[in-house]
């Protein structure tokens, strides 16, 4: 934690000198002189590679609304073996760009400053988990990197050498970004992966005090808000927080029986387990958050809570109820009451729209809660698909998971330049009026 540094010093020492004061205007006085700038130099804000075929046949404003033959055309680029190939990036690719940082940072578009003084007064704090595909890593950390914000990154311990060799050489050109200081082997449904968020948790709780929020992803998540967007819905929710948890008792033999790891997977064995401290009822959610400072806080510090984590240490997938429980314990901040009128269901939260296989059909098939995944299934999740961007959209959820660059490439590019583009509209719209309404 040697680089415990405030938001807006971290903005200072990554811009360029000649950046400082143009940062100094925007977080000092109104929008004008930002968006003034922003109008000259919209080639270096937006991103370039509007086109990724050479046929000209990806159009992503087409493919946002779902128009079907652009979709039907990003899904035939998708599958060209020339395209996939030339667009593949490997681990070394990004261990080899990002030793030049300044050209790194500037090349791949990192935004140096604040977007708005709204962003800039409400630091969000993110733990990023991964394991492999950097290049899907470093999408991500770019289309939710913003100066004032903070995130870690926990690398797995059994990762490749080149996965945590690129990520290290990444975050390095960063004050804001830095790896988990305590990083465990994850084993999958396991404590591991619980002990992994937690450790970011302490990690970011320690760095700063000056974030509002906390938001836990993993490293094929993808934003579908605007930064903005982001910092206006956690507003909206006033103190509380957003996450599934609700009643769920078919999944009751995850904590009922004592769960082991044997050669790297988890095993239930026939041992009862003790019930939950204080009589807690045990709730069911997703691995997934949306939490306050308090919450975090409570996580590290509450003895209440330290005895639930050690209990739930034996498990199995514990973070798909031990989140979900937490939150509606008594006094826990941003906490709901445990009655079942409070339970919340994925897609009421806002943490991140995940689409089961189960859970897919027609919009006249009476239990079907959205549309069939337009990618494909791993472990019954959704692998979005270009065609998933416009029903995606739609939503208010923050982010959205899976992605994949290998599997869909397109998906992915649409999504990120869509996000870039209405930030930086909303940055010029917003400065015009404030000129205008200055010249009444």
């Amino acid at each position: 934690m040697a680089r415990l540094l405030s938001p807006l010093r971290c903005c200072w020492l990554m811009l360029p000198v000649t950046l400082v004061s143009l940062a100094a205007w925007m977080l000092l006085t109104g929008p004008n002189e930002l968006t003034s700038h922003l109008r000259h130099q919209d080639t270096w804000w937006d991103y370039t590679d509007a086109n990724l075929s050479s046929k000209g046949t990806l159009n992503c404003d087409a493919v946002l609304r779902g128009e079907p033959e652009a979709v039907e055309q990003a899904k035939l680029l998708s599958l060209e073996q020339l395209f996939r190939k030339r667009n593949r990036l490997s681990d070394d690719h990004f261990l080899n760009v990002s030793k030049d940082c300044d050209t790194f940072l500037s090349s791949r578009k990192y935004l140096p400053f604040p977007l708005s003084r709204e962003e800039a007064e409400f630091p969000i704090a993110f733990s990023l988990v991964v394991h492999h595909k950097v290049h899907n890593f470093e999408r991500l950390l770019r289309s939710i990197y913003a100066p004032q914000n903070f995130y870690c990154v926990h690398v797995d311990t059994k990762a490749p050498a080149s996965v945590l060799d690129a990520v290290t050489s990444i975050t390095s050109c960063f004050q804001n970004v830095f790896l988990c200081s305590r990083p465990v082997e994850v084993v999958y449904a396991g404590w591991s992966r619980v002990q992994a968020d937690i450790n970011c948790m302490r990690d970011l709780y320690n760095i700063s005090a000056s974030w509002k929020y906390f938001v836990n992803l993993c490293g094929q998540d993808f934003p579908i808000k605007t930064n903005l967007e982001m910092v206006r819905s956690l507003k909206a929710l006033k103190g509380r927080n957003s996450m599934e948890s609700e009643n769920m008792p078919s999944k009751e033999g995850r904590w009922k029986k004592v769960h082991a790891v044997v050669n790297g997977q988890v095993q239930r064995t026939e041992e009862d387990k003790s019930p939950p401290p204080f009589n807690l009822p045990i709730k069911s959610g997703g691995a997934y958050m949306v939490v306050t400072r308090g919450f975090v806080e409570h996580v590290l510090t509450d003895s209440r809570v330290l005895e639930l984590l050690k209990w739930a240490e034996d498990t199995y997938s514990p973070d798909e109820f031990l989140w979900a429980t937490i939150q509606r314990m008594p006094r826990v901040p941003g906490s709901l009451r445990p009655s079942a009128k409070y339970d919340t269901s994925d897609m009421q939260a806002i943490a991140k729209l995940v689409k089961w296989q189960w859970h897919e059909g027609a919009e006249e098939a009476k239990e079907a809660v959205y549309p069939p995944c337009q990618g494909r299934h791993v472990r019954s999740v959704c692998v979005y698909g270009a065609g998933d961007l416009w029903w995606m959209l739609q939503q208010h959820h923050l982010f959205a998971n899976k992605f994949d660059v290998d599997e869909d490439l397109v998906a992915v590019h649409c999504l990120e330049k869509h996000l870039r583009n209405k930030a930086l509209t909303f940055t010029r719209v917003r400065g015009s009026t404030a000129r205008q309404s200055g010249q009444s």
